[in-house]
């Protein structure tokens, strides 16, 4: 697929502006706001957007909209509850999905969101570059209060080639099929930081490079231009030529090397869906490549 044939990945927030006072017919458009932080930060993001968020936003929840039978944390839901929960929100078919989110890197849980969506089969997603940091940054406006959303049917269909099983990257140990891409901290990554989830000890699968899902952002919480990124993947000798797979903690900023890949014409990174933690708990110990305790049973 040809990059040109892509839908954008990225919308700036002076789009959105305009948009927002001018809305174009027969193309919907609807905001969500996906904020997501670990548990440990004792953050209220649905107080936090009834607070402030952009006019006429909708809170995603990535807690609710998932699978609640799994061991992990907001594993993807069944096609049936993501159909349910984002005509819910107010997305319908045509309808042209923002998602952003409220941290401070300028993007860090709302790729997860742009991820599901298309891999549900909405392809008409784009994130807010720089987030809500940057909306804030140039003075736009701010609503607060609750959304009110007009539900409407939403029919969703899982393509599975977005996603990789725990099998998967098990079998990748012997067949080298893909290349895979940690966006974890390196000081998790290499196994010298704690991971923030409690029993489970910093480190990484084997054969995996590091790209902290940071990297991929300016200074100002903005997505770097498609020729940096490349760059950063050479550095780490990722050929985006080949089949690569991302990862991280639980599957949230593993989607940040998704949006990277696909802002330089990759369009087809799955992600390890149970990513580290699920690594962390069911591989063998020689399978933990740690510079720290590693996994002793």
């Amino acid at each position: 697929m040809a990059p040109a044939q892509l839908f954008r990945a990225l919308v700036s927030a002076q789009w959105v502006a305009e948009a927002l006072r001018a809305p174009r017919a027969g193309q919907p458009l609807q905001l969500l706001d996906a904020s997501w932080y670990m548990a440990k930060l004792g953050r209220d993001t649905r107080r936090e957007f009834e607070e402030r968020h952009i006019p006429g936003a909708t809170f995603f929840d990535l807690d609710h909209c998932s699978d609640r039978t799994s061991p992990y944390d907001h594993m993807l839901p069944s096609a049936e509850h993501f159909s349910e929960y984002a005509g819910h929100l107010g997305v319908g078919t045509t309808t042209h999905v923002v998602v952003y989110d409220t941290s401070d890197q300028g993007l860090y849980s709302a790729p997860r969101v742009w991820w599901m969506f298309r891999a549900f089969g909405h392809r008409t997603v784009s994130l807010l570059d720089g987030g809500l940091r940057h909306w804030s940054h140039l003075n736009l406006p701010l609503s607060s209060g609750k959304s009110h959303p007009v539900p409407t049917e939403f029919r969703a269909q899982l393509d599975p080639t977005f996603v990789k099983t725990y099998e998967d990257i098990k079998d990748n140990l012997e067949t080298h099929r893909f290349q895979m891409v940690d966006a974890r901290a390196a000081g998790r990554f290499q196994g010298t930081e704690p991971e923030p989830q409690d029993g489970i000890e910093p480190g990484h699968i084997p054969g995996a490079a590091n790209i902290p899902f940071t990297e991929f952002l300016t200074e100002e919480g903005l997505v770097k231009s498609p020729e940096e990124i490349r760059h950063l993947f050479q550095q780490k000798k990722v050929d985006l030529s080949q089949p690569l797979v991302a990862t991280c903690g639980s599957g949230i900023s593993a989607c940040t090397v998704v949006l990277g890949a696909y802002l330089c014409g990759k369009p087809d990174v799955p992600v390890y869906d149970g990513s580290w933690v699920e690594w962390y708990m069911r591989a063998q110990p020689e399978n933990i490549i740690s510079e720290g305790r590693g996994k002793m049973h």
